[in-house]
């Protein structure tokens, strides 16, 4: 027979009674097990970051950009683009510049380069 004093109870055992089970050995193995879940789903997450970052980086490689300055370029050709430009006719433009020509602010190859790119849909 065995003695309760040996901390060992045939009724917590599921292997037949040649190891003992009890409410902590359950809980520390479902803890366990969901700690190693927890993980795995974590490292899961981070290689799923890491292949759309290689992916987006690598299409925009392809289109000639880079990654790190998009920012800047964007910002470049946001300035550059007639879109933020204030509004004025073309016959304004013209008079702007054929005023600032007169008065010999720009030059004459300035002042056809800035026409033709004024003309220049």
């Amino acid at each position: 027979m065995i003695s309760i004093a040996s901390g060992f109870d045939p009724a917590f055992s599921t292997d037949g009674g040649s190891w003992p089970v009890d409410d902590f050995s359950r809980t520390f193995s479902t803890a366990s097990t969901l700690i190693t879940v927890a993980g795995v789903l974590i490292v899961i997450g981070i290689l799923v970051s890491v292949g759309i970052a290689v992916y987006r980086s690598t299409r925009m490689a392809k289109r000639g950009q880079n990654p790190f300055t998009i920012e800047e370029d964007l910002a470049h050709s946001a300035m550059r683009s007639r879109a933020l430009a204030p509004t004025t006719t073309l016959e304004q433009r013209l008079a702007e510049l054929d005023d600032l020509h007169r008065r010999g602010v720009i030059t004459d190859e300035e002042h056809r380069a800035a026409r033709s790119d004024a003309l220049r849909p």
